[in-house]
């Protein structure tokens, strides 16, 4: 995994670009599990989708603080 400690303006930049990243991709895994693989309405898709990517970001925000 990359390291996150870059000198300069960009660190924030960076950091908030992988917690962004990283909730996104969560989201998205989540919303195509229920909606596509588990065949659960829209409206379930997307509530499961947010929360995992509030989770993501959340677990995201954490690591990269350490």
């Amino acid at each position: 995994m990359r390291d996150l400690v870059v000198t300069g303006g960009t660190a924030a930049v960076k950091k908030w670009g992988f917690v962004a990243m990283h909730a996104a991709i969560a989201a998205a895994f989540m919303f195509l599990l229920q909606r596509y693989f588990m065949n659960a309405s829209q409206e379930t898709s997307l509530l499961w989708a947010l929360f995992f990517a509030v989770c993501a970001a959340g677990l995201a925000y954490k690591q990269s603080i350490r």
